[in-house]
């Protein structure tokens, strides 16, 4: 649906995309996981036909981003980061311009935005800058499907917004994806990375890995330990200088530690088991 050969973004001195690789099947939830700043934004605008590439190419739906940019406005979706809807409209009038936009009505495409639509049909005669971050999350989805996209591009759509709504929106994105669009998410949430049905890991606008999210974690190639003392900052620097040592960062109230050797550690006066590698663990790996 998606596929994307060597592209390159540069803002000054600034790479913001160096090569990237990758494509996204009919049907999935792709996730590009990684912190601000690892180019996810610029990527989806160029996919989106926003902005240019300097280098590479990239198709959505077999269709050229820049030959064939017309076409693609009008087959994707496209909810961006910031939420960027009319604030002096009401929920329905905007609902409602989006659709004629696009040529349609509401009623045409209600059945694929119902079930968002009925969460926020309470307020739909409240102003879009009066509503919560959740509701405005939930209005911002239902306009980018109100034209019935192929295509979903969410821009780090769960950043800002409490967890019982985050949980409903990816709850959301599961029901759309049996409708059969394809989405695309950005997010630098790595706890997001296991709801995605594959991944691609980004950091300073170069990807480190895409394989699904199991796969990605199966692939860790060291005994992970979870080690916590009296003072994790000073037992923090202590580990770091030994030479058996082979990574060692906080994670909550633990140090998450790696060995050079296969055989048990022995550290005084800590607390210390093996633990499962997180998809946080995977990425971190990948950055060193």
């Amino acid at each position: 649906m998606v596929t994307v050969n060597n592209l390159t973004k540069r803002y000054d001195n600034v790479e913001a995309l160096r090569g990237i690789n990758f494509s996204a099947n009919d049907g999935e939830i792709f996730g590009i996981i990684g912190p601000d700043g690892a180019g996810k934004t610029s990527l989806f605008r160029i996919l989106t036909t926003l902005i240019l590439a300097d280098g590479g190419t990239a198709t959505v739906n077999g269709l050229d981003v820049v030959k064939d940019y017309r076409e693609i406005r009008n087959t994707v979706g496209y909810m961006p980061g910031k939420f960027s809807l009319y604030q002096d409209l009401t929920v329905d009038e905007n609902l409602n311009f989006f659709a004629t936009v696009f040529n349609t009505t509401v009623e045409d495409n209600y059945e694929l935005v119902k079930d968002i639509y009925q969460q926020i049909e309470p307020f739909k005669k409240r102003k879009a800058e009066a509503l919560s971050g959740g509701m405005k999350q939930k209005l911002a989805l239902s306009c980018a499907l109100i034209h019935k996209p192929t295509v979903l591009f969410l821009d780090e759509p769960t950043t800002g917004v409490d967890p019982v709504s985050r949980k409903e929106f990816w709850e959301m994105l599961k029901n759309l994806k049996q409708q059969g669009i394809s989405i695309l998410v950005s997010t630098p949430y790595m706890d997001e990375a296991s709801l995605c049905d594959r991944i691609a890991l980004i950091q300073s606008g170069e990807i480190m890995n895409i394989n699904t999210p199991s796969q990605i974690i199966a692939d860790f190639p060291d005994k992970l330990y979870a080690v916590k003392a009296a003072n994790n900052y000073h037992l923090l620097n202590e580990l770091k200088q030994k030479a058996d040592v082979k990574s060692c960062y906080m994670s909550g109230e633990y140090l998450h530690v790696t060995f050079k050797t296969e055989n048990e550690p022995t550290i005084d006066n800590i607390k210390m088991h093996v633990i499962q590698p997180t998809i946080e663990d995977c990425f971190i790996r990948l950055m060193k």
